[in-house]
């Protein structure tokens, strides 16, 4: 009877769990998860809602929608396990889904719902769930895998089989991700790149838009490294007194997070109007100021922009806001279209990890096979989900990566013969 051991109880484990016990009913599978229940994060994503999948999951996407050191990998896997598989996956469980636009969603808009149906299925499968048991070592002792927990655990030994490494990276510790899982990696000989947050928000230095703290405006925002455009994402950005938040600064942040790991040069392009280029910012600025003789250079910017971002941008382009429009020279008006372009924005920092949806980095895939999912380093192990050097950006593409890396690794840990 084969034994199949997995370290974590998140999106990946849990899909592993149900996939391995419905291929082989006779196998007995465990999940050891270090909090007090399983599936604690996929409770937060989506804001509670859990955005479970997206339909631009797909192979060909993978170089716009993953990171990572190799895009080859993640579009291997996408093709085993695909968008349509996710989608069987939950209606297997019961659960019926709806589209908003790209992202697939439960229909009843509860992440509890999901995660609530799939403990059902993993009781229904007699998949038993060990919870508040932390991993301390992996060891190979005979023909099984011995997983000793620490001591805080009463030091139980249970062993395996076969073992799916399912712990999550480091983002979001408090969920249950604290990046112990990189050290079980390496202890079953695995090589492990730099570790950044991703999916964070970005700390300003000398931020000039501090006192605007709660705005949120349209702009695209560009990740310059060493003054090199490295990504770049429109949308809303929303405005903190330390820096920059929204989708968008999540959406370029892994590259901006690597590039101060390297000790680069690292800022973001800020373009608070993508919807015009240069000289149509300057001719709608002259259109806006004709014949308006007493209008002064706050009221003219008001038209266009949220009162408290007005101040700033006037102050960057040199120009007083107590000024009248009709005063300003050609090279005043000029200065402030560009301004409206182009801020530049040195980072001094990220947030943490604990801040971060999901981090950069992780065990080089090419030690991973991505059809199995198995180690090409140590035979009977399993490496899924976020502990992997790939990282998606918003919108379901992280929830898509677990569900497809836990269930290819499920099944092949039960359909691979025991030497």
């Amino acid at each position: 009877m084969r034994r199949i051991g997995i370290i974590g109880g998140g999106a990946s484990g849990i899909a592993a769990a149900i996939t391995a016990a419905r291929n082989d009913r006779k196998a007995q599978v465990f999940i050891l998860e270090q909090k007090e229940k399983i599936g604690r994060k996929l409770l937060a994503t989506g804001n509670g809602r859990c955005n479970l999948t997206n339909r631009l999951a797909v192979p060909s996407c993978a170089n716009v929608c993953y990171r990572g050191g190799n895009i080859q990998f993640v579009e291997e896997v996408l093709r085993a396990f695909s968008y349509e598989d996710t989608l069987k996956f939950f209606e297997s469980v019961g659960l019926v889904v709806k589209l908003r636009g790209d992202y697939v969603y439960p229909r009843s808009d509860q992440a509890s719902a999901v995660l609530e149906l799939l403990e059902l299925e993993l009781k229904r499968l007699g998949v038993e769930v060990y919870c508040n048991v932390k991993v301390a070592s992996i060891a190979w002792e005979g023909k099984n895998f011995c997983i000793r927990t620490e001591e805080t655990c009463s030091a139980k030994t249970f062993k395996a089989d076969r073992l799916i490494l399912a712990s999550g990276g480091q983002a979001a510790s408090s969920l249950g991700s604290d990046g112990s899982g990189y050290g079980l990696a390496k202890a079953l000989k695995h090589s492990v790149t730099c570790i950044v947050p991703a999916l964070v928000q970005l700390k300003v230095k000398a931020h000039p838009f501090a006192k605007a703290s709660g705005v949120r405006t349209e702009a695209k925002v560009t990740a310059l490294i060493d003054g090199k455009e490295a990504a770049s994402d429109t949308g809303e950005v929303q405005i903190t007194a330390y820096g920059i938040s929204g989708i968008p600064v999540f959406q370029i942040s892994r590259f901006i997070a690597l590039g101060l790991h390297q000790k680069k040069r690292s800022e973001v392009l800020l373009d608070l109007l993508p919807e015009y280029s240069e000289d149509e910012v300057y001719r709608l600025l002259v259109k806006m100021g004709d014949k308006r003789d007493d209008l002064t250079a706050k009221g003219w910017l008001t038209g266009i922009f949220n009162q408290k971002l007005v101040p700033r941008i006037l102050e960057m382009a040199g120009v007083r806001i107590q000024t009248r429009v009709s005063e300003l020279r050609k090279s005043q008006l000029q200065a402030v279209a560009k301004k409206c372009k182009r801020i530049i924005l040195p980072i001094q920092d990220t947030n943490g990890f604990e801040n971060a949806q999901v981090c950069a980095g992780g065990v080089r895939t090419k030690e991973v096979c991505p059809r199995t999912m198995e180690s090409l380093r140590t035979k009977g192990v399993y490496i899924t989900g976020e502990l992997l050097d790939v990282d998606g950006i918003c919108g379901g593409f992280n929830l898509q990566w677990a569900w497809a890396t836990g269930c290819i690794a499920g099944k092949a840990s039960v359909m691979r013969k025991k030497k």
